[in-house]
């Protein structure tokens, strides 16, 4: 390619110039002047520009410097809204676990309100949990073995905050007393134990007058309640004690309508119970009510309520059978649960817990019922339940999440979710028990 001197190069420039002042009707004089004006208009721009960005800089970062010392004035701000937030500042974290993350879910939950129209079949329209609404997350397993309770996290990917187990009066073996290692072995897994604690022979059924309501009224089981009142307060430690529960049944010894109890007795049972414990200076214990969900002969839970003096926490209990037996269909979570929940409402403003639940994989799809559960149903449309206990033994029928991989991938998938609280609670020293 050839090039020019750079003598040619200014004469072409010079030539350049000269048609374009021809062309529009000016001198060069002209245009030295106003290249000058044009110089000096961009120079007068450049620095009023610069001027006002760096007011602006100076106003953001002051604006910054602002909300920043705001939060430093009190780190605790949005901490410290109620008892709650309270309670987990005095609790010390167990040592860290190490949990494979859950693989994403393979079946779709019922839709959320962002993704249908916000409603439940029966109209009820959601109620989003707040920010700070947040639920204990527990487990039932077939033995007080906390091998089983490790075996149920490993496979929901997300330890417990709540370990459930029985207890029977009419035990013979000494397992019928507060068991102190059991409880320390709960607690230093960091989960809060829950006992239910029944009076009866579990292995003689619903007619056992020896366990008949008056018998505990009258004082029968006196000796053996201060026992355990004792030792329990010898233990010192907070935790659930769900008594004598699904009475509004027909299936137990301390329900009503079996075993020659009459009208009323429930009620006076277990204040006469409350009382021992309450005279023996027990203040660890956290007084869980616990009927079994609603059903067409079950009794009216009104009248089985001993009141709000005797009684911490509320509880239900239900099941999804599917088709086990000629008398059940397949329901969903909210069929299960909504009218004894309203009901419950309507008694007292006591926390409340789900004490067992669970699903069978018969007649439906497991997997879906686990994921509407507790992705949909206890976000959205049960904010008053505050902790849910999986009843996961292979009894009646196979309860348990591992009763196929759909089934658990959907639980510990929906468990993940911040809401559910884990085993935070080896340090735990507040009673009654409260709201997470």
């Amino acid at each position: 390619m050839n090039r020019q001197s750079p003598n040619e190069d200014w004469q072409q420039t010079e030539k350049s110039q000269q048609v374009l002042n021809q062309k529009h009707h000016r001198n060069p004089r002209q245009w030295y002047r106003s290249r000058t004006r044009k110089i000096k208009v961009s120079f007068v721009y450049r620095t009023l520009t610069s001027v006002l960005l760096f007011c602006f800089s100076a106003t953001l970062i002051s604006g910054c410097g602002n909300q920043a010392s705001t939060r430093s004035e009190s780190p605790e701000g949005h901490a410290a809204k109620g008892p709650t937030s309270t309670m987990m500042r005095e609790l010390t974290p167990p040592p860290a676990q190490i949990f494979t993350p859950a693989p994403h879910a393979t079946t779709k939950a019922s839709p959320s309100p962002s993704q249908g129209n916000g409603t439940q079949p029966n109209g009820t329209q959601p109620n989003t949990l707040s920010a700070s609404q947040t639920v204990y997350y527990g487990v039932h397993v077939s033995l007080i073995d906390m091998s089983l309770v490790s075996s149920f996290e490993a496979n929901a990917h997300k330890p417990v905050a709540i370990v459930m187990w029985y207890q029977h009066w009419g035990e013979t073996d000494g397992y019928q007393y507060f068991q102190p290692a059991w409880m320390n072995a709960v607690r230093a897994h960091g989960s809060i134990p829950l006992v239910t604690w029944d009076p009866w022979d579990p292995t003689l059924g619903a007619n056992q007058p020896t366990y008949a309501l008056q018998n505990i009224i009258n004082g029968n089981f006196d000796s053996y309640i201060v026992k355990w009142a004792q030792a329990s307060k010898a233990w010192g430690h907070p935790y659930f004690l769900r008594f004598a529960h699904e009475m509004n049944g027909n299936w137990n010894p301390w329900s009503e309508p079996v075993n020659g109890n009459k009208a009323g007795q429930f009620v006076l049972a277990w204040r006469h119970v409350h009382a021992i414990l309450t005279a023996q200076g027990l203040t660890n214990v956290t007084w869980v009510w616990s009927p079994n969900i609603d059903f067409s002969s079950s009794m009216p839970l009104r009248e089985l309520y001993p009141g709000d003096s005797y009684v911490d926490w509320v509880a239900m209990d239900g099941y999804n059978w599917g088709n086990i037996g000629s008398w059940h269909t397949w329901e969903s979570f909210s069929a299960l649960f909504q009218q004894t929940y309203n009901e419950m409402l309507a008694i007292t403003s006591k926390p409340m817990m789900i004490g067992e639940m669970a699903s069978t994989e018969q007649a439906g799809n497991k997997a879906a019922w686990i994921a509407d559960a507790y992705n949909s149903q206890l976000p959205h449309y049960f904010p008053h339940i505050r902790a849910v206990i999986w009843f996961d033994q292979d009894k009646e029928t196979d309860w348990r999440i591992e009763s196929s991989f759909t089934a658990q991938n959907a639980f510990a998938t929906a468990i993940q979710s911040r809401m559910y609280i884990s085993n935070w609670y080896a340090s735990l020293n507040v009673s009654p028990i409260p709201v997470p």
